[in-house]
């Protein structure tokens, strides 16, 4: 093997744990690795070497299991979170989410391949109303219309992916045992930036667009099987486009949620959660109670 080689691994969340523990022995000081070739184990040895591994996944899995990654390759890794961005990266980012579904859209292609530099003045001028920006290529009145248009919707677009990757981001952070409502797990990642930007066009309006972002994450959701409805009722939260109806049946889940949270921290099936959970309904009941007797009186 020569020097100055990158190994990257892809979407581990798929991987299974026990092919993930093979490369801890790169990580310590011994800094090998074993492996098979033509058809007999062979013992890697890489300290000579210029050699690292990258390793990229989801904290969730497909189907919205949580992963882990093995304990001792975590603790001898470097781990980054993608969108987790402090400090003065922020915008580039979020550049790079535009920048990476250029391709996906038939109008931005256009763009980008007659003069790459345009696609940043172009972005200036509909974030920033720079109209006094010269561009580079040759481009129509009609044309630079269609690239404003459509980058218009894209930006929007960028920012309600942007909310769901922070929201994710802070949701798989969270320990199970804090939560007041279920976790968070659809993404807002450069594959849903690039599947959403494909489907832009110039004369698309915001009722339309709003529709397009709304039946993407509802196709998302359906992979989460059982968790889909809170998923996308957290989504259509965030976006503020839910419903009184809907808003209600939210509280009513991260009431449950936080409901059966409590009677997890004292192990589901013992007498004593059993009566808790009694006690509980019990107040609740109270409560209700205690409301009508209040309007009651106050008529």
């Amino acid at each position: 093997m020569g020097d100055n080689v990158m190994l990257y691994l892809d979407d581990i969340q798929h991987c299974n744990p026990e092919f993930l523990q093979k490369f801890i022995s790169l990580s310590d000081g011994t800094r090998k690795i074993e492996g098979v070739y033509n058809g007999k184990p062979k013992t890697y040895d890489l300290r000579s070497k210029k050699f690292c591994v990258i390793m990229a996944g989801n904290p969730y899995t497909e189907s919205g299991d949580k992963f882990q990654i093995p304990d001792m390759l975590a603790n001898r890794a470097d781990i980054y979170n993608l969108g987790d961005i402090i400090g003065d990266t922020a915008h580039l980012f979020e550049l790079s989410l535009i920048e990476n579904a250029l391709t996906s859209n038939p109008v931005l292609q256009q763009l980008s391949n007659k003069h790459f530099d345009d696609v940043y003045a172009l972005i200036d001028r509909v974030q920033n109303g720079a109209n006094d920006n010269e561009l580079k290529g040759n481009h129509s009145n009609q044309e630079i219309a269609d690239y404003v248009a459509v980058l218009e919707k894209v930006l929007k677009i960028r920012d309600t992916v942007l909310k769901v990757n922070q929201t994710y981001i802070a949701s798989a952070g969270m320990e199970d045992t804090y939560r007041t409502e279920p976790s968070f797990k659809l993404q807002g990642s450069y594959r849903d930036m690039n599947k959403l930007v494909a489907k832009v066009v110039p004369i698309m309006d915001d009722k339309e667009l709003q529709t397009l972002l709304l039946s993407h994450y509802e196709s998302e959701s359906q992979t989460l099987t059982s968790a889909a409805e809170a998923n996308l009722l957290k989504y259509k939260e965030l976006v503020n486009t839910i419903t009184t109806e809907e808003q209600q049946r939210w509280e009513d889940i991260k009431g449950i949620f936080a409901k059966n949270n409590k009677l997890n921290g004292l192990g589901g099936q013992n007498q004593m959660s059993q009566v808790l959970s009694q006690m509980m309904d019990f107040t609740e009941n109270l409560e209700g109670i205690k409301e009508v007797l209040r309007k009651g009186l106050a008529k």
